[in-house]
């Protein structure tokens, strides 16, 4: 029996954008010198995006509450989104490149039949932490775009995504991200500021503590 176009689609990606991941993985093809470092590098690359929330949270210790509510909410914005991520995965279960184009140059070992395409896990991550970081420094967010590009290049480039796992993995995490860390900005700023009077103050704020009146 003859399975439907529009079906297969959800679960093939190939008749998507399958030339483009092609293009990419023959430039990973002729650049073979590159295929170990950006082996590496896609799957240590999310460390980059750690260090960054650190950043903002050291930062927004000489800020106000407010700020401080911000860069508690980044990890739990970058957690959410990735969990929405793994729920669409289960449902769209698109095979990886390596089982429908197995032809292809691939960098990357092939997963589990299980362990489906889109959207991507790492871009979701890497997408996530771009938003809530850019309610919080500018500056910084700015910087993990950089390397959120980087992160869902490498992705295609070792074979691991179609091009528009990727993409979709952005349209997914930047709003769950933004939603999820205004939500909390909005309900979390009494709690921080609580914490911020107790044990964890120095975690939570660089100001001197209040000197009881004498």
């Amino acid at each position: 029996m003859t399975v439907p176009a529009t079906i297969q689609l959800a679960f093939d990606g190939s008749g998507i954008d399958g030339s483009l991941f092609t293009s990419v993985t023959d430039f990973a093809r002729g650049t073979k010198w590159l295929n170990t470092p950006l082996e590496l590098w896609t799957n240590l690359g999310l460390g980059v995006f750690a260090v960054l929330m650190l950043a903002g949270w050291w930062s927004a210790r000489r800020r106000d509450t407010e700020a401080m509510t911000v860069a508690l909410a980044a990890p739990v914005a970058v957690v959410t989104a990735f969990a929405a991520a793994e729920i669409v995965k289960k449902i769209v279960a698109e095979v990886r490149p390596c089982r429908s184009m197995p032809h292809a140059y691939l960098v990357d070992t092939c997963p589990a039949p299980s362990d489906y395409a889109f959207p991507s896990g790492h871009a979701t991550v890497a997408a996530a932490a771009v938003a809530a970081l850019f309610l919080l420094d500018r500056r910084l967010s700015a910087i993990a775009a950089v390397f959120a590009l980087v992160e869902g290049f490498t992705r295609v480039y070792v074979g691991a995504h179609y091009p528009h796992d990727v993409l979709g993995s952005v349209l997914l995490a930047i709003p769950v991200a933004c939603l999820t860390s205004l939500a909390l900005r909005r309900w979390a700023i009494p709690l921080v500021a609580a914490l911020s009077r107790g044990t964890l103050r120095p975690l939570l704020t660089a100001g001197v503590a209040a000197q009881p009146a004498r």
